[in-house]
């Protein structure tokens, strides 16, 4: 089976991940400058860096989709930039899994692909959609949804030990990002960890820097440009998140699913 996603961000990335191990084949498209803050599991860095590896798989940057067949033929996962799935017709998946998570849809339609998956807020299953899987933390986080859609986006991230939005960095003012600190590091409350047209991003917490905007990235100000795990675990930099395992158990149960 072959499943063209779009986005390539952690979320996205995770559920890459767990179809990839399934033994299906996976295109990711995402935007030329990618804006995904948790790097370290994110496929999106092959934009970036050419090839990027989550946990044991290895993804590569394609430019056409006939580099993505050759791509994947030995078994690693193909990236392209393609915000507007303008690849999708050549590509002619089995699959198209929208996983940007921009909280609307931005133009994924039921008649792309055999079977068509929405994650998270925007989508309606029937209607735009064959599914649509649930992202909110909570008693249905990772349900696969066959009719209705996900919950509407509360714009307040989930809790994790206790912490909720001040786990969250933004960006004190527009222009490119400067990283001062590197994602897997040990921060606490008050450290400057990034800095935007000079002005500096300070840890609002103490934890373990999760995610920090690429080097060079253009940010606006109040944008999502870090993250901090009050846990302080570093090893869950780099490992898939409790939240993108659920939502992509919910994605691949989706498409079996239809498959039968």
């Amino acid at each position: 089976m072959l499943v063209y996603m779009r986005g390539a961000g952690d979320l996205a990335s995770g559920i890459a991940l767990r179809l990839h191990r399934a033994g299906m084949d996976v295109v990711m498209a995402d935007i030329a400058e990618p804006t995904c803050i948790r790097r370290t599991v994110a496929f999106s860095e092959a934009i970036r860096c050419g090839e990027a590896r989550v946990e044991d798989a290895c993804a590569r940057l394609a430019a056409t989709p006939d580099e993505a067949r050759s791509i994947m033929t030995p078994g690693d996962i193909a990236v392209m930039v393609d915000p507007a799935a303008e690849r999708v017709a050549e590509l002619a998946p089995d699959a198209v899994v929208d996983a940007i998570l921009a909280k609307r849809n931005l133009g994924t339609t039921m008649d792309m692909a055999p079977v068509v998956i929405g994650v998270g807020p925007g989508f309606t299953a029937g209607v735009d959609c064959h599914a649509a899987v649930e992202t909110k933390r909570g008693h249905y986080l990772g349900r696969a949804l066959y009719e209705g859609s996900p919950i509407p986006n509360t714009g307040i991230p989930g809790i994790i030990a206790g912490v909720g939005a001040d786990r969250v960095l933004r960006a004190p003012a527009d222009g490119p990002f400067e990283c001062v600190r590197a994602i897997g590091d040990t921060v606490c409350a008050g450290e400057v960890v990034g800095r935007v047209a000079g002005e500096p991003m300070r840890a609002t917490i103490d934890g373990v820097l999760r995610g920090l905007l690429a080097p060079g990235v253009f940010a606006t100000r109040g944008m999502k440009a870090g993250d901090i795990d009050p846990r302080g675990d570093a090893s869950f930099c780099t490992t898939v998140s409790d939240k993108a395992s659920a939502v992509a158990g919910g994605v691949l149960e989706a498409l079996l699913h239809f498959s039968r």
